[in-house]
């Protein structure tokens, strides 16, 4: 299975070649597979910020606790999700299904009420909390992307979220960031991570199955 090839190939790098710069399309095709994760009832619940401009992740720099992955990379990927699931989105997100599948208007009414009534129940804290989750499925599908292209890519939560919120305009946009996927080709004489094995459980330690 050439996928379970490239997750071997890949890991957390830690240094990136600042002078190797990755090719658009295929950038564009990570956060694509992103666009086609599955998420909770198909809402895409987030969206996903491009950063290619050096000037941006050197101010993004600090915010990210000086990480060098931030300013090497090639690419950052913002993963930002909503920070609640008000009425209009969900609105918006059932006419376009109903567009897209020729549907006659208001076919998927009760079902995107019983949506809104469900989320109305919890606090805006465990919306967003809902929508986050869902925005990490969609980083798990870039990190898959970029390794099957043997493009290195490193998840990151170390950030000061409020401050890359403001920075970027996030919460104007009634969103929150969740996590940053750096992009690039690894350095692996600076890499201290390069040469380790990579350390996984066993599988008898991993899974449990009940016939």
């Amino acid at each position: 299975m050439e996928l379970l090839k490239a997750l071997q190939w890949r890991y957390a790098t830690k240094r990136y070649d600042a002078s190797h710069k990755l090719d658009h399309d295929k950038v564009m095709d990570i956060i694509e597979a992103a666009r086609l994760a599955p998420t909770s009832s198909g809402l895409q619940p987030f969206e996903v910020i491009l950063i290619k401009n050096q000037q941006v992740k050197q101010e993004l720099f600090g915010i990210a606790m000086n990480q060098a992955q931030i300013v090497e990379s090639s690419d950052l990927l913002i993963f930002a999700a909503w920070d609640s699931y008000t009425s209009e989105r969900l609105d918006k997100v059932f006419t376009l299904v109903e567009k897209q599948r020729e549907m006659p208007k208001d076919s998927m009414l009760d079902y995107k009420n019983s949506l809104k009534a469900n989320f109305s129940s919890l606090t805006l804290d465990q919306q967003f909390q809902h929508a986050a989750r869902q925005a990490y499925i969609g980083m798990a599908m870039s990190i898959a992307a970029a390794a099957e292209y043997r493009i290195d890519a490193s998840p990151m939560e170390g950030f000061h979220n409020d401050q890359l919120d403001e920075f970027l305009g996030l919460t104007h946009k009634g969103l929150k960031s969740v996590s940053i996927l750096a992009l690039g080709k690894r350095d692996p004489e600076n890499d201290w991570l390069h040469p380790m094995k990579k350390v996984r459980k066993d599988m008898d330690d991993f899974v449990t199955i009940i016939r």
